[in-house]
């Protein structure tokens, strides 16, 4: 049996089979709906209203009893109430008849903010695909050698190249020969293959190449001039990938459970990309076919579900990919918006949890040709350290993202507008001050954009302010003692501490952070140490010389916050670094200089991986770093 479903505000509306959850049939008719478990029923994200009564405009009636009974998981993580006004987790609940439901303006999924920008940096410009002007003779009865044969034996004999023709090239050649009486630009990649011939008129062609970095979260494109180098546009945009779970391992439990699951993944991905390729070439007058060349980096479960391999394997131990090394493959073959001819580089793995992005941060930043040990550290929903200069370079991975990103934080959410992304607590009153994304002025002082919830920056703050003023001990657990009306016992018996009321949220709901978020905060921060404590400690050294902080994480933390909490070795703030988004950086210079590319697979293949949960004294090390550390105050 099918029911017709309605979402409110936005009116998306359609038949759904009977015993469909909620989140599944918000997917189905385009629902941007919160779900940062991705329907695991754990995070509590994904609340919805059901509407009772009879709505004679869609002629349906809609009830709670068109739902299956609440289950213990979804008591548990609604406030009774909530559950009296008619809330369900969308996730949890499955459709047993017609439904009008309410989405909540902090449910819906809010556009993210992306960092897309790097730094300027220094490179050659020498790109996989040349362009070559060619005045070639015109067939006569003594000189009948085909039109392939006709292009190619010039280059072979003027550049010793031995050329292959794409396919599709070669089907449309005679007519753009003959366009312009055999004078054409020949598009030759990495002196192998003729991926583009056009007729040679006034107007020089758009030679157009596109860099994009694909995180589990988000994507970020640019467009490149092949001939000068300049990046001409860029654009970003949430990866759609999200609405089935914000974490890499639900997407590969998504992907294993039926057929047909993993094309509906890379389908996705795909889109997302074509779409931010459509925007970027329609900024700068041109279209998608202008695109000659294209370089991918992600980390390993992304670059797995963008190219259609099976991620299975990356779920377990040993964590092997199907491929680690650098990936040639047609735009085509991929049902990517841009000339089909075009091959897209996959720069290469260098383990199952350090993927392709930590390799273009790693040629971005050069830690290789550096005489200075350096830590470079990515967070996002994953942890990468790298630890080295050009004496070595060590790496590994750390589990710190879901909780700085918001999917173990009860008010947690991404960067988006409405989010909290900066905090301070006066000692004496406890009372706050904090900046909302979206709002220039700090709270009180203003507050145009009601609070939402909080994100990554914030939540380092917070966390960090909270223990400065004494509301947290060392060990990050609650005063019970300190009488002030924002440190209370929440439900469940959980103390918390009340960083917004619910008159400055919007949402009839105080924006609490609780022991369960500290716990998670330090779960995450202790990793990360963990990680560069035994990276350290096998270069046989204390402290590393400088620290670098790429990615959206790294470029907004405050850093002072960051290492009150311990979440990287001791460091002066002076000799910590943003640098952006390395990554999309690394992406563009493999674009622009084929050289690059060799560097990245060389720099894979030298990398040596720590698997640091292996070590004995890891969950020693692991318990003690839970711990805050006993000078925060003179950080301060």
């Amino acid at each position: 049996m099918t029911y017709q479903v309605i979402f409110q505000p936005s009116g998306n509306r359609g038949k759904i089979e009977a015993e469909q959850s909620l989140l599944d049939a918000a997917r189905t008719l385009s629902v941007e709906l919160e779900s940062v478990c991705g329907g695991a029923g754990v995070c509590g994200k994904c609340k919805v209203k059901i509407m009772e009564g009879y709505f004679t405009r869609y002629d349906v009636f809609s009830t709670q009893d068109h739902l299956t009974p609440p289950t213990s998981e979804e008591i548990e993580l609604l406030e009774e109430e909530e559950r009296k006004e008619g809330f369900r987790l969308a996730c949890l609940s499955r459709i047993q008849g017609d439904l009008v439901i309410y989405i909540p303006p902090e449910v819906e999924r809010a556009k993210q903010l992306i960092l897309e920008e790097g730094r300027e940096r220094e490179f050659n410009l020498r790109p996989s695909v040349e362009g070559v002007y060619q005045e070639l003779p015109a067939p006569t009865l003594q000189d009948n050698r085909g039109d392939a044969e006709r292009l190619k034996e010039p280059l072979a004999e003027e550049r010793g190249l031995n050329l292959f023709i794409d396919y599709a090239v070669l089907q449309e050649l005679p007519g753009v020969l003959r366009a312009e009486n055999f004078h054409v630009l020949t598009d030759v990649w990495q002196e192998k293959e003729i991926v583009r011939v056009m007729p040679a008129q006034k107007t020089r062609p758009r030679r157009y190449g596109l860099a994009v970095d694909i995180g589990t979260t988000t994507v970020a494109a640019y467009l490149c001039d092949l001939d000068s180098g300049e990046t001409r546009a860029q654009a970003s945009n949430v990866n759609a990938q999200v609405a089935y779970g914000e974490d890499i391992i639900s997407r590969i439990t998504f992907c294993g459970q039926k057929a047909g699951n993993r094309k509906t993944m890379q389908r996705l991905i795909v889109d997302t990309v074509n779409e931010l390729a459509q925007k970027v070439t329609a900024e700068v007058g041109g279209d998608t076919d202008d695109i000659i060349d294209a370089t991918f980096v992600c980390n390993s479960v992304m670059h797995h579900l963008f190219l259609g391999l099976d991620p299975q394997n990356l779920g377990g131990s040993p964590f092997v990919p199907a491929s680690k090394g650098p990936l040639n493959i047609k735009a085509r073959d991929l049902n990517l918006r841009m000339n089909g001819a075009a091959y897209i580089h996959a720069l290469p793995l260098i383990a199952g949890y350090v993927g392709a992005d930590n390799v273009a941060l790693l040629i971005a930043e050069e830690p290789h040709k550096k005489e200075k040990l350096g830590l470079y550290i990515d967070i996002g929903t994953n942890g990468e350290v790298d630890l080295g200069n050009k004496e070595g370079i060590n790496c590994t991975s750390c589990a710190t993202g879901p909780a700085l990103e918001g999917a173990q934080i009860a008010f947690g959410m991404r960067a988006a507008p409405g989010a909290i992304e900066k905090v301070e607590i006066d000692p004496e009153t406890l009372d706050p001050t904090f900046k909302i994304i979206g709002q220039e002025e700090w709270y009180p002082e203003k507050i145009d954009t009601p609070a939402r919830g909080i994100c990554g920056s914030g939540i380092i703050d917070v966390v960090a302010q909270m223990y400065k003023a004494g509301i947290i001990d060392q060990s990050g657990r609650f005063d019970k003692n300190r009488e002030n009306p924002r440190v209370r016992q929440g439900r469940t018996n959980r103390m918390e501490y009340v960083l917004a009321w619910a008159s400055e949220t919007g949402q009839k709901r105080d924006v609490v952070i609780n022991q369960q978020d500290i716990r998670s905060v330090q779960l995450a921060k202790a990793a990360l140490f963990v990680g560069a404590e035994i990276l350290l400690e096998q270069r046989r050294v204390q402290l590393p010389e400088f620290i670098v902080l790429a990615g959206a994480f790294g470029n907004f933390i405050n850093r002072e916050s960051a290492l009150a909490l311990g979440m990287f070795p001791p460091c002066k703030p002076e000799d910590i670094y943003s640098v952006g988004n390395a990554a999309g950086d690394g992406a563009r210079l493999a674009l622009l200089d084929r050289e690059k590319r060799n560097e990245a697979l060389q720099v894979a293949r030298e990398v040596r991986f720590v698997e640091t949960a292996r070590d004995e004294s890891f969950q020693a090390r692991f318990i003690e770093a839970l711990a805050f550390p006993q000078n925060i105050r003179k950080m301060y």
